[in-house]
């Protein structure tokens, strides 16, 4: 059952305690606020001012699990501190452990001020939960994805569009990348995880069992990563990772050598954002 002054107590003390470059906002030079102001969190949270504000008031309706774990989100809440708010909201806080999409307040500092760097943090099926703006410029954006189809090796099989974001001639050592790391996940996570799932919905793709039946293990990917971008053309970037071993989650962050090429073209990206650039 749902407690809604504790929860309302609750939202208002979290609220009250982040500042707005804690969650990647920008300090205006006029701010009296302490804490967030409740149209932040309701921006960050993705839902409408008013809706939050009653929830801090303990007026408004009872959230959706998908409601809570948005706010859980928005507020940079620590694991312990999302189920919290999932009793206080009524509900019986999401599982723990790698197929978890809860992202952990440390890896979401960091990303939030990766403002003009290519960034995003992904599942350890390859599924993107977070990106930067100009992660989103490079990668499209990962939140129109669904079903199997958010799992970048999935995709790799069954859309050409993934491929086709890559040169011709690493397009056979990327496929054995990803067919050799989801075995190994198999092999780690067992019969009825998510990874075994996957496996199974490629078997009837002639392109992965090629690679599937060479039981291939530890495959690694190129040092240099090239990319293929509709607008700006090849890139060639370094990947940097940085792992949550909780949940598997990594925090990938690509850079270009200073002075290249390939970092001119990413700054002419973080101008043009997702627009294309006219013939």
């Amino acid at each position: 059952m749902i407690d809604r002054e504790a929860l309302g107590s609750f939202l208002r003390h979290r609220r009250a305690s982040l500042q707005p470059e804690d969650v990647g906002l920008m300090r205006g030079q006029r701010r009296r606020t302490s804490g967030l102001r409740r149209e932040e969190v309701a921006g960050l949270c993705h839902m409408s001012s008013d809706y939050y504000a009653r929830l801090e008031r303990g007026t408004g309706p009872h959230p959706s699990e998908q409601m809570i774990a948005s706010i859980a989100q928005g507020l940079h809440l620590t694991l312990g501190e999302r189920d919290h708010l999932f009793r206080l909201a009524g509900h019986t806080p999401p599982p723990r452990g790698t197929d978890s999409e809860f992202v952990s307040p440390g890896l979401l500092r960091i990303l939030d001020r990766l403002t003009d760097t290519p960034a995003e943090i992904i599942t350890e099926v390859g599924d993107t939960l977070r990106q930067t703006p100009l992660g989103l410029a490079l990668f499209g954006d990962a939140s129109q994805r669904t079903g199997p189809g958010r799992s970048i090796g999935y995709r790799w099989f069954t859309d050409p569009a993934a491929r086709e974001a890559y040169p011709v001639e690493e397009r056979d050592r990327l496929s054995r990348v990803y067919a050799s790391g989801l075995r190994q996940l198999v092999a780690l996570r067992g019969p009825g995880s998510r990874a075994a799932e996957l496996a199974a919905s490629l078997q009837d793709n002639a392109d992965f069992r090629r690679v599937w039946v060479t039981q291939e293990v530890g495959v690694q990917p190129p040092e240099v990563k090239r990319f293929l971008h509709p607008a700006v053309g090849r890139l060639d970037l370094n990947c940097q990772t940085l792992l949550d071993p909780d949940q598997s989650h990594r925090l990938l962050v690509y850079t270009a050598v200073p002075g290249s090429d390939s970092h001119e073209k990413l700054q002419l990206l973080a101008v043009i954002g997702t627009q294309s650039i006219p013939s």
